[in-house]
């Protein structure tokens, strides 16, 4: 029987690739149609879930922090019972959601999340860590079910060819998809949260989420 509970979207990738802008920019595109949840992972602190509190994307209260006092990846891979909790805690305080993005403190290309705690993976990495990340490969970026690369405006300065990245992204990840955006630009996120709603139309049609969500995704659609 389906599980009656969010969809549960892990965010992973390197230290300063823009996990959290990301989020931030998925929620200003989606949270006027789908019930959002977050719940960021650090460290010590709570910084991630701070920027996105004081960016206003979302009802405070619909924000939890993970402090995991660990490797980040023990805390979305091996022994991910504190995420499951603060979720579950999530969802009972705040009600029904429809999607809870879990964002993993900064890690490396090894990162992966366990599929018991994310139903889809988002892998970030930007133009600024260079070129040769794709070809330099990874489970993140073999494997996430989608790729992001993140700040191409910045690639002239820094001298990355996003093309390139794209193109060498493409040849390890066969059909799984890429996205280049700028997430300092307006709207940088919308093609990721176009990408994320069908992820979520998918995972209502099979009776997962509380409440149908279909019709969203077109809905959405001819709204930009």
């Amino acid at each position: 029987m389906s599980a009656d509970r969010a969809l549960r979207i892990g965010v992973g990738g390197p230290v300063g690739s823009g996990k959290s802008r990301l989020i931030a920019a998925l929620c200003r595109e989606l949270a006027a149609t789908v019930r959002i949840g977050v719940v960021t992972n650090d460290i010590y602190t709570t910084e991630d879930a701070e920027l996105l509190r004081s960016a206003g994307v979302l009802d405070a209260e619909r924000i939890a922090a993970v402090q995991t006092g660990c490797c980040p990846h023990t805390a979305i891979r091996d022994d991910i019972s504190t995420n499951l909790e603060a979720v579950a805690d999530l969802e009972l305080a705040t009600g029904p959601l429809d999607l809870v993005f879990v964002e993993s403190g900064g890690d490396n290309l090894t990162a992966i999340f366990s599929p018991a705690l994310a139903d889809a993976q988002i892998f970030v990495i930007d133009v600024a860590g260079g070129d040769d990340i794709p070809r330099k490969g990874g489970p993140g970026i073999a494997r996430s079910d989608l790729l992001v690369i993140n700040k191409t405006d910045l690639a002239p300065l820094v001298g990355s060819d996003v093309e390139l990245m794209v193109r060498e992204a493409q040849a390890r990840r066969g059909e799984l998809p890429v996205e280049a955006v700028s997430l300092a630009r307006p709207g940088g996120g919308a093609t990721v949260a176009r990408w994320a709603l069908g992820r979520l139309e998918g995972f209502t049609a099979l009776g997962h989420v509380h409440s149908s969500v279909a019709g969203i995704a077109e809905d959405h659609h001819h709204s930009h």
